[in-house]
């Protein structure tokens, strides 16, 4: 049981320390895409405030300041792991098919085609559609992005590391836009009606099936690969202008 006194305590620690949330929240947000609001890091920092108020004690040894900056933080790292939901697996496999397509398209200057990324994978077409069904809710961006060592240690774990030793990241702050523009225009014109129809025109995929005369499971697939197609090709970009 908490004593009015005790109360007071935490309720003056949370009041006193609203500004550090916001100083922290705004500090992660400068190391974010932009579509990331600041105010849901600050909710989320502020669950962490609370949290830490509940829980300090005078004999940690520790300045409050001190004690609450790691909860604050903690919450809202929290917060941006459970945006991020696709599972690791169906992440690697979408990376992988990435991959196969940069290979492809260096050697014959095109974009390539379902078959041809199948065969540079080494799998059946009818394996390399499954994986883009898997890879349903696939993200342009994902944070893991701005730092990723290939270890299992979660990027945000890393606090962050200095974005200026990211190309995509750098990317991101100089052209992304410009950039995204340009790799949509270099989609097959399937695929870029597809992203037309899902983006601008905010249709669902069994409307776009109706559209494109193919089922929803198919649009589904589609707009895997051509999500797949616009993070090669601006990975490509990042590193060729970072170079």
């Amino acid at each position: 049981m908490y004593t009015s006194k005790g109360l007071s305590e935490k309720n003056q620690l949370v009041t006193q320390n609203t500004q550090l949330v916001k100083r922290l929240a705004h500090q992660l947000k400068a190391k974010l895409p932009a579509n990331i609001e600041v105010d849901d890091l600050i909710q989320a920092g502020m669950m962490g405030l609370l949290d830490a108020a509940n829980r300090y004690e005078d004999n940690h040894g520790a300045q409050f300041e001190t004690y609450a900056a790691q909860r604050i933080r903690g919450a809202m790292l929290d917060e941006l792991r459970s945006a991020d939901w696709l599972p690791r697996g169906v992440r690697q496999n979408m990376r992988k098919i990435e991959a196969a397509m940069n290979a492809v398209q260096q050697r014959s200057a095109k974009a390539p085609t379902e078959s041809e990324i199948a065969k540079q994978m080494d799998i059946p077409l009818r394996e390399y559609q499954q994986l883009l069904s898997e890879g349903s809710g696939h993200q342009l961006i994902y944070y893991e992005d701005f730092q990723d060592s290939g270890e299992d240690e979660h990027f945000l774990d890393r606090h962050l590391a200095d974005r200026d030793s990211d190309p995509l990241a750098a990317l991101m702050e100089t052209g992304f836009r410009e950039a995204l523009i340009e790799a949509i225009e270099n989609l097959p014109e399937r695929e870029k009606i597809l992203m037309g129809l899902y983006y601008e025109q905010e249709l669902n995929l069994k409307e776009i099936g109706a559209i494109m005369g193919v089922s929803e499971s198919r649009v589904c697939q589609l707009h895997s690969q051509a999500v797949a197609r616009l993070r090669a090709q601006l990975k490509q970009q990042a590193w060729t202008s970072s170079n």
